[in-house]
């Protein structure tokens, strides 16, 4: 975000002068100067001629500039061009004076010599006016990114459901896709968006609530600037100076952070103070994070409700988001909306702790693998916000990076796709109608299809689609866009009259073509685990007839001793000890047995050779044998 400013003196060095401390000015890029009033017009009206969003933002006027005086360059140039703030530089700096460049156009006036903070605080405010009347003059849509940027407020309705997470993860995606972006802690008693990126910096937002015109530099020294681009504006360390930054501190906080920045994102955690309460009324759009339990269900409940008593925030204008959403949940997003009273974005964020718990114990959110559900949720929650740049290429590399799953820019390719939706090879579904070029990336997610299906964010009939959030497709159910969240009978209340359903039964109708599609996918897997199941199967079972040859040789041995002895009285020793030990073994192991028994002093000894078969006897017997020994004394001697 950069604003240029073009300067109209007719001394060269008082030219020189201007421009070296307007080159200071953060985010600034000084035009060259117009050395007579001739020059300047014909320039703005040559870049005028090309687009409106060429000319410089800001125009400083020298009171000595020729040959038209000072106030009527002013006037001409306010006439001629309106989407130019023009500040005059003079001397005198009387309210005679004043009034007189008020009421020809001025924006603003700076006196003689030129000092820093005077001119920062001027060019700041008229730059983002002029900002403001490019874009009512070109409907909104194509004006260059300039001063006077989007706030989005993110509160969770109470400790635990991702509040944090959540912010850093929207912040991290705008400043991704090109975006000059900024992250506010106003959790200020217990705010933990460090912790999250791993930074330590001396500032806070306490450093400035005392300030009351909070100046480019002063505001520059407070910000640290993150590897990952984010200009962090964290919560003081000690808990208790949270209480410094009141409501017209916060104002101005957040009024000098919207002025530098294109996007602000503003982590007000879950308790409600009169610093965060500012800025979530000053906020453009309002996240309020819950959890799809009845705890926190409730408690988003309380603080809608809190804050229209409060004159903080209406319901309508808040926008709910469901963390550690699941279908097979109770309680559903249309139930939420229900109860809550709010919207609940079509983009919901599944549990996946497993894919969180690296980075946040390393304190590294920005390097969330771009491949986990959790990530992809959070970015398409971001495109569906409207916080990331339209133009982003979705490649077919996936996830790597950058918005969507794409690294760098991106470009939407797209592809018609049956039923009227349309995909993006990156993963990227974009929305069907003419001349709406949001996409909304991450995962191979389908646009809702068919004429007449009312799917979430569109409308029935030939109504515009707008393309469901990455893995929409098992979230909200059938190609035809309409939400299979099923139907529900009541089977019970909360115990509050109108938190009606929270207690409700599973749903009866409805998701069977979810259940079909994880049937299907269940049977993929487990074809795929099939063969690795059988082969641990068969090992282990070769194990226990590998144990039973062990018991069986050395029963065998024991029989063939013992036999040995009570024949050595009859003669036949041997041919005892050889019968005795194959008596009780299984044919297949008797087939495959080799018995020994000998005499030494008056002790018999037998020894019992066993083959193991592979698997199961006559399918081959494993190279090596398992061998039994036993001894007894022989009979009748001493």
């Amino acid at each position: 975000m950069v604003t240029r400013i073009q300067p109209a003196v007719s001394d060269p060095d008082a030219a020189r002068s201007v421009v070296a401390l307007l080159s200071q000015l953060p985010d600034s890029e000084p035009v060259p100067p117009a050395i007579d009033s001739t020059q300047l017009l014909d320039g703005l009206a040559q870049l005028a001629a090309v687009s409106l969003n060429d000319l410089p933002e800001v125009v400083l006027v020298h009171e000595l500039i020729g040959p038209l005086p000072a106030l009527e360059l002013i006037r001409e140039t306010a006439l001629r061009f309106p989407a130019v703030g023009v500040i005059l530089i003079a001397r005198d700096t009387s309210p005679a004076l004043y009034s007189a460049a008020m009421d020809a156009g001025a924006r603003g006036v700076v006196g003689l010599p030129l000092a820093y903070d005077e001119v920062a605080a001027r060019v700041g405010p008229a730059a983002a006016w002029a900002t403001g009347v490019r874009r009512h003059l070109t409907g909104g849509g194509d004006a260059a990114p300039g001063p006077g940027g989007h706030v989005v407020a993110v509160t969770g309705a109470k400790g635990g459901v991702g509040t944090t997470l959540t912010a850093v993860q929207l912040a991290l995606a705008a400043a991704a896709s090109g975006r000059s972006t900024a992250l506010v802690d106003m959790d200020l008693q217990s705010g933990d968006v460090a912790s999250y990126l791993d930074v330590q910096f001396r500032r806070s937002a306490a450093d400035l609530a005392g300030i009351k015109d909070i100046s480019p530099r002063v505001l520059q020294d407070a910000v640290f600037t993150h590897e990952s681009g984010l200009g962090l504006l964290l919560a003081p360390g000690e808990g208790e100076r949270g209480e410094e930054v009141d409501d017209r501190g916060a104002r101005q906080i957040i009024g000098a952070m919207k002025a530098r920045y294109e996007i602000v994102v503003v982590d007000c955690g879950t308790q409600l103070n009169a610093g965060n309460a500012a800025a979530i009324e000053l906020a453009d759009r309002a996240l309020l994070l819950t959890t799809p339990d009845v705890v926190s269900v409730r408690a988003a409940k309380r603080m809608v409700r809190m804050w229209d008593r409060l004159q903080i925030r209406k319901a309508e204008e808040t926008l709910t988001i469901v963390n550690r959403a699941s279908r097979h949940t109770e309680i559903q997003p249309p139930l939420i909306a229900r109860i809550v009273g709010t919207p609940v974005a079509r983009s919901t964020v599944p549990a996946n702790f497993k894919e969180l718990q690296t980075a946040v114990d390393a304190g590294r959110m920005q390097d969330l693998d771009a491949r986990g559900p959790v990530r992809q949720a959070l970015w398409g929650l971001a495109g569906e916000l409207g916080l990331v740049t339209e133009n982003t290429e979705n490649t077919e590399n996936g996830a790597r990076g950058g918005f969507g799953g794409a690294a760098g820019k991106q470009r939407n390719k797209r592809k018609p796709a049956k039923g009227g939706g349309a995909v993006g090879p990156g993963g990227g579904a974009v929305s069907p109608v003419p001349g709406d070029r949001r996409a909304l990336p991450g995962g191979p997610g389908a646009a809702p299809g068919g004429p007449g299906g009312p799917g979430p964010g569109g409308s029935g009939g030939t109504g515009a689609h707008r393309a469901l959030p990455p893995g929409s497709r098992g979230r909200y159910g059938s190609d035809r866009g309409a939400l299979s969240f099923g139907r529900r009978k009541r089977g019970g209340a909360t115990g509050e009259g109108d938190d009606e359903g929270l207690a409700e039964g599973p749903p009866q109708n409805g998701g069977d073509r979810d259940d079909r599609g994880d049937r299907g996918a269940l049977s993929v897997e487990f074809a795929g685990m099939a063969p690795i199941v059988l082969v641990v199967l068969a090992i282990l079972w070769q194990c226990v007839l590998i144990g039973y040859t062990f018991s069986l040789a050395g029963n065998a041995a024991d029989e063939a001793a013992r036999a040995a002895t009570s024949a050595a009285a009859d003669g036949d020793p041997q041919g005892a000890c050889a019968s005795a030990a194959t008596e009780h073994l299984p044919a297949q192991w008797a087939a495959n047995s080799t018995v020994s028994c000998q005499l030494t002093g008056n002790l018999w000894r037998a020894d019992v050779d066993l083959r193991t078969p592979i698997l199961f006897p006559g399918a081959g017997n494993l190279p090596f044998t398992v061998s039994g020994r036993a001894g007894a004394a022989e009979e009748g001697r001493p």
